[in-house]
């Protein structure tokens, strides 16, 4: 996952992109790039690093103009340690293209081949967005053949993209003197929604949060294979560009990627989280009685409405009983496995009294490796705790993600070909209780019923797009860079991952 954010303004944007990048921090911590347009001429920082970090005050004096760019990376294709795989992407041709990607490709390879032997575009990285970035250049001068360019143009291109292109994609693209188009892929897995200033400004955003954060009121979410062009005066058109869409968003965004504070697809993701939690309360009630449980404790952050709604449905008291520090990053987004269990203990700290002699059962959004888990769990026994049980909010992650979260190898997935009980064994907890896969998708759906349904293809192994089977999940791992948890990148992939909180 990444987060995108595309603006176009009357007044300039550097500090506005700045800021809803900040507010998207969350989804991406390897790298982070903007770029503004002024006067036909692209301006563009990035490196790797924190928002905070990239950016310093001589870098946004160096970033005029009232449209532009920005994204936040957490890398799921491509190379990590590779900073020209910061995003934006530039191509100069036609009219000087630069653009932002959050999803996956599955058919990349493909792709970068057909760029070489057939389009005649060349690609320097390994990244699945500059693939898209020239498939799209391809198709905008295939649609304008020299001549001034239309929105229609525009709206040709992305159908013959959304023809060629397979997996997950969010895009926001700017096009030098002419203005920004956003599309989503024809299933809409990844989010991209819309708002608009008092004084007219467009933003687009992977996150409702950074929309409303920004002093921007959010107006819609963009639909599935729809595209959206803005010109510079702030003039929106927009047209329906696939074939065919049917509406899957991730339900792992709700699970524990996005904000709680961001509404994705009409749905609220607290209000999703708070769901879980009533679902999960009955899961418990079958497997522990809730006479046995003294505390229930969430596992900072995701976990904490869900860890609420179940401790309030159980009669059980909730309590903090994990101090985070703020300042170490997502341990699923580190680039190793060593590094992630270095981490655990870093970025959390016991309050012992809430342990000491207690059967405690603590409440996590997801278990995907149980790096994370198993510390935390023999955190909570050097506690003192009497009994430690465990409850996910999410089902057990079975199966890899191809369409962008970095949750690669079946290998690295805990619950991957164990029962339950060898996946508590192995955590080392009393009991380990699993949210239901079809309890969670009605718990998620329940706010809003209009939806499709959601692509859970890490906990179902249904793949939306209908194109993913045994032979090319060994042929997008086969890519992967790195293979054993004591290589210094671990995360590398040619498709993608998810998480511990």
């Amino acid at each position: 996952m990444c987060g995108i954010v595309g603006v176009v303004s009357g007044a300039p944007v550097n500090q506005l992109i700045y800021d809803a990048l900040l507010l998207l921090q969350h989804r991406g911590q390897d790298a982070a790039g903007i770029v503004t347009q002024e006067e036909r001429k692209f301006f563009m920082h990035k490196a790797k690093g924190m928002v905070r970090d990239v950016f310093r005050t001589r870098n946004m004096r160096a970033l005029p103009g009232n449209s532009g760019l920005g994204q936040v990376r957490y890398p799921t294709a491509g190379n990590a340690f590779n900073e020209e795989e910061a995003q934006p992407f530039y191509v100069n041709a036609p009219f000087g293209i630069v653009l932002v990607h959050n999803g996956n490709l599955t058919n990349a390879d493909v792709l970068r081949a057909e760029l070489f032997s057939t389009d005649h575009r060349h690609t320097n990285t390994d990244s699945d967005s500059e693939v898209l970035l020239n498939v799209f250049a391809h198709e905008l001068e295939h649609a304008t053949r020299g001549v001034a360019l239309q929105p229609d143009d525009v709206f040709k291109a992305v159908r013959a993209v959304h023809r060629r292109v397979r997996g997950s994609y969010a895009v926001i693209a700017l096009i030098a003197g002419h203005g920004l188009v956003a599309f989503r892929d024809p299933y809409g897995i990844r989010p991209l929604a819309m708002g608009r200033s008092a004084e007219g400004a467009v933003v687009f955003a992977s996150e409702s949060v950074a929309i409303e954060g920004t002093g921007h009121e959010f107006q819609r979410d963009v639909a599935p294979g729809e595209a959206l062009f803005v010109d510079l005066a702030g003039n929106l058109s927009a047209q329906q560009c696939a074939e065919k869409t049917q509406h899957f968003p991730c339900v792992f965004e709700y699970v524990y990627l996005a904000r709680p504070d961001s509404v994705l697809d009409g749905i609220s993701v607290y209000q999703a989280r708070l769901n879980l939690g009533a679902s999960l309360a009955k899961r418990v009630v079958s497997t522990v009685p809730p006479s046995d449980i003294d505390v229930i404790i969430p596992i900072p952050e995701s976990s904490r409405p869900s860890a609420t709604q179940l401790a309030h449905l159980l009669g059980v008291p909730y309590r903090e009983g994990f101090v985070k520090n703020r300042y170490v990053g997502r341990t699923f987004i580190m680039p190793g496995q060593e590094v992630r269990k270095k981490s655990v203990r870093q970025k959390l700290n016991v309050i012992g009294s809430e342990f000491k002699g207690r059967n405690v059962l603590l409440v996590d959004d997801s278990i995907v490796r149980g790096t994370t888990s198993r510390e935390i769990v023999q955190m909570a026994r050097e506690a003192g705790a009497r009994k430690v049980y465990l409850a996910s909010a999410a089902p057990p992650v079975r199966y890899p993600n191809v369409y962008g979260i970095d949750m690669p190898t079946s290998d690295e997935l805990v619950a991957h070909s164990r029962t339950v009980e060898e996946v508590r064994a192995l955590i080392g907890c009393d009991a380990l209780i699993y949210q239901d896969v079809d309890a969670m998708k009605k718990a998620v759906g329940a706010g809003n019923p209009a939806l499709s349904g959601f692509d859970a293809s890490c906990f179902d192994g249904v793949y939306v797009t209908g194109d993913i089977g045994p032979d090319d999940i060994a042929r997008l791992n086969a890519g992967r860079k790195g293979g054993t948890e004591d290589e210094e990148d671990a995360s590398r992939l040619a498709l993608p991952n998810a998480a511990d909180a």
